[in-house]
């Protein structure tokens, strides 16, 4: 575009909006966007003890039997709150979950204690895998439809049970997602639950919740949120009202994760990655995620590396790939994070996730050679994730790129 052209179009508004929009990574025109849903909890609550005011908060909702599901190195914060309970006349019965990323066997088990316990409202206090099992609860307590039968988009029929998330780490933003994974044993893939009616009603994110966290969880976590991010902003159907959750997010977690990695009790680093989760988690229903997250699902599933790790092991690989795909946006990523050029961005990200103590190599987490092809035909599986990523990933080249990391 030419200076003069640049110059008339500022002289109207739209012009200077478009202007605006530019700064942002956004091209103008904006005529020919898709339509885009933007689902999100009813209530968001951020901020530093505010998990204290849960129990009133159900009161005033109507609530009298709640189940709460939670982590097992929270039960002295569940502990605190049935006192708050009680003295509100509300039932409580507090789960354990005691497992790892949620399995369809484990998940109904807890489903059968649940409907005993006939709650009218369910509460997830946790990690990812914690909050997605306590989504799923909820919607299918009443037993009208069955796990098998929902696997995949929109196939939820709708939720009769109330719904609260607190999350206790930064990274897989469930909290105001519609999405939920589910580990299916029979074929050792994870499998996705995607719906509307898996939006919690509210969610609390309080960063105090976080500051126990190990280091190697914060790293993993965190870097789980940043792939969501990345994945959002270079996604082939993003979005310019994405896009600025995706870039606040991306900033957030590279300034302030290695704080929080050396200082889990930093209460600024907390809340930035605690914020940074929340705009992943905001990215993944109306864009979701990509090629990361289809080329990790293998690694958890049938060889049950964590989520996080097995996402930021595979990250910078994947945007070195994708990067002809999308250079503007890998370039607008690199000067979000204060660097020149794509590469030096990529870089960056690589050295942060090395700083945290991350393995850089698959080969590192037990992965032989003689495992990529069997890890390949997994991630092709994952066609819902496959068919966002900005350049299209071939069996060839997942192969290309676990080998890239052997």
């Amino acid at each position: 575009m030419t200076n003069n052209t640049n110059t008339h179009v500022a002289k109207s508004p739209l012009g200077k909006q478009r202007s605006a929009l530019a700064n942002l990574g956004v091209k103008a025109p904006l005529r020919g966007l898709r339509v885009l849903t933007l689902n999100q909890p009813k209530k968001i609550v951020f901020g530093a003890n505010i998990l204290q005011q849960l129990p009133e908060d159900l009161q005033s909702s109507g609530y009298k039997r709640v189940l709460i599901l939670f982590t097992s190195p929270l039960r002295n914060v569940v502990n605190t709150l049935i006192p708050s309970f009680d003295n509100l006349s509300i039932l409580t019965q507090s789960l354990e979950y005691a497992f790892g990323e949620p399995t369809v066997d484990y998940f109904h088990s807890l489903l059968e204690e649940g409907q005993e316990f006939h709650p009218d409202c369910v509460v997830g206090i946790g990690g990812g895998s914690v909050l997605d099992t306590a989504k799923l609860i909820a919607a299918l307590l009443d037993g009208e439809q069955k796990i098998s039968e929902v696997f995949g988009k929109n196939l939820l029929s709708g939720r009769n049970i109330g719904l609260i998330c607190v999350p206790t780490t930064s990274g897989t933003g469930s909290e105001v997602s519609p999405n939920a994974i589910l580990l299916d044993e029979s074929d050792s893939e994870k499998k996705g639950i995607i719906s509307p009616f898996l939006l919690p009603d509210a969610c609390y994110i309080d960063p105090v919740l976080m500051t126990g966290l190990p280091p190697k969880i914060t790293a993993e976590t965190a870097m789980d949120a940043l792939s969501h991010c990345i994945e959002a902003y270079t996604n082939k159907f993003s979005h310019p009202v994405v896009d600025n959750y995706a870039l606040a997010g991306i900033k957030l977690i590279v300034e302030n994760l290695e704080t929080a990695y050396k200082d889990g009790q930093n209460p600024e680093a907390r809340s930035a990655l605690a914020l940074g989760s929340m705009y992943g988690g905001l990215c993944l229903g109306p864009v979701n995620t990509a090629a990361v997250h289809a080329l990790s699902y293998g690694l958890g599933g049938k060889y049950h590396i964590s989520h996080g790790l097995a996402n930021a092991v595979l990250l910078p690989e994947v945007m070195k790939f994708n990067l002809d795909a999308a250079p503007e946006k890998y370039a607008k990523i690199a000067f979000t994070i204060g660097e020149n050029t794509a590469l030096e961005g990529i870089a960056k990200i690589k050295s942060l996730s090395t700083a945290c103590g991350i393995p850089q190599k698959i080969s590192d987490i037990g992965i032989e050679s003689s495992e990529v092809e069997n890890l390949a035909d997994l991630a092709m599986k994952v066609t819902r994730l496959l068919v966002n990523n900005p350049r299209e990933v071939t069996r060839a080249d997942a192969i290309n790129i676990y080998t890239e990391l052997l």
